[in-house]
């Protein structure tokens, strides 16, 4: 298969030297000193003790690699409208455009049924360049439980977890959903398909949008807030808010408020990817986490006070460091 990871960072690198450990035919889009270092060195993939070195193609010009059978978005939210726009030279007649993304996508409601159905949040998608951009029966959504990092440019290094959740959209199984998954899992990784992808990206967001925000307020890791009592108790309140919100739109918590805690908790010592991006200065998934949870608790009817002080303090220190529009 020739696969395209649009943006190779630690998510994207990862899936990149697994594919091509499995004979795939990968090509890498980054930029910056991360895409240097790859022309240069390689991409290396540090896991279970393991060192992997491989050199797919890596370029910062979607043009320069040609139409793939799969492309895999795994860029941050501020990067994903530029993204969208460039990736048109990648799009062959049947490619499928996979979004390894944190927080709520903007296709969340496409095919979501009821009232809701079809709905564009603003927060996610304020000037609908995404929806605009691309075909949505492209789309096919992804959820990622795997920790990784980037310790240096051209280095990823593998912490915990190897789980993929894939699905359509617009609910169902489909055939192409379990030809992805035979790629997936033949790249010795673990990969569900999930017949309402929505529910799963709502089962993660519940731990991200907490733990991810309080992360960047205390530099604490995930195990290490899960310890402190007050940090828990924040956590806590958060996820029980969104969990009211999520009922208003049907979306199951799948586990009790202290089960989704300690579900962070066991990656231990590991600095969330939104504290990551905090202290390399790169802008914050914070759209994608708090403000969409706040827009659909504005449709629901339902009060987030704790969410709300929460995004009030992280926006104002991801301002300070030059990470978010001024006001």
């Amino acid at each position: 298969m020739r696969i395209c990871i649009y943006g190779a960072g630690a998510i994207g690198g990862y899936l990149g030297a697994m594919f091509v450990e499995a004979g795939h035919e990968v090509s890498l889009v980054a930029r910056g000193e991360h895409l240097k270092a790859l022309r240069a060195n390689g991409l290396t993939l540090e896991i279970g003790g393991r060192t992997l070195k491989s050199w797919p193609a890596a370029s910062a010009d979607p043009a320069e690699l040609g139409p793939q059978d799969y492309v895999v978005v795994s860029v941050k939210a501020p990067a994903l409208p530029p993204a969208v726009r460039a990736i048109g030279p990648l799009l062959g007649a049947q490619t499928a455009v996979i979004t390894a993304l944190n927080g709520i996508p903007w296709w969340f409601f496409h095919g979501f049924g009821g009232p809701y159905d079809g709905r564009t949040l603003s927060s996610v998608d304020p000037e609908g360049v995404l929806n605009r951009s691309l075909d949505m029966r492209r789309v096919i959504g992804c959820v990622v439980h795997a920790g990784c990092s980037v310790p240096q440019p051209g280095v990823i290094r593998h912490a915990s977890g190897d789980l993929f959740i894939i699905g359509e959209p617009a609910s169902g199984v489909s055939p192409r959903c379990q030809a992805l998954q035979q790629v997936i899992v033949g790249a010795g990784l673990r990969c569900d398909i999930s017949p309402r992808i929505q529910q799963a990206v709502w089962m993660k967001l519940l731990g991200n949008a907490s733990m991810g925000p309080l992360s960047v307020l205390t530099s604490g890791t995930l195990a290490g807030m899960a310890r402190d009592p007050g940090t828990r108790k924040i956590s806590a309140e958060m996820i029980a808010e969104a969990i009211a919100v999520g009922r208003h739109f049907g979306l199951d918590p799948g586990m009790t408020v202290e089960e989704r805690i300690e579900l962070g908790a066991k990656l231990g010592e590991f600095k969330t990817s939104m504290l990551q991006d905090f202290e390399k200065g790169r802008p914050m998934e914070l759209d994608t986490f708090l403000a969409a949870i706040i827009e659909m608790a504005q449709l629901a009817g339902v009060s987030t006070p704790t969410i709300e002080t929460v995004q009030a303090l992280t926006l104002h220190k991801a301002r300070q460091a030059g990470l978010y529009p001024p006001l």
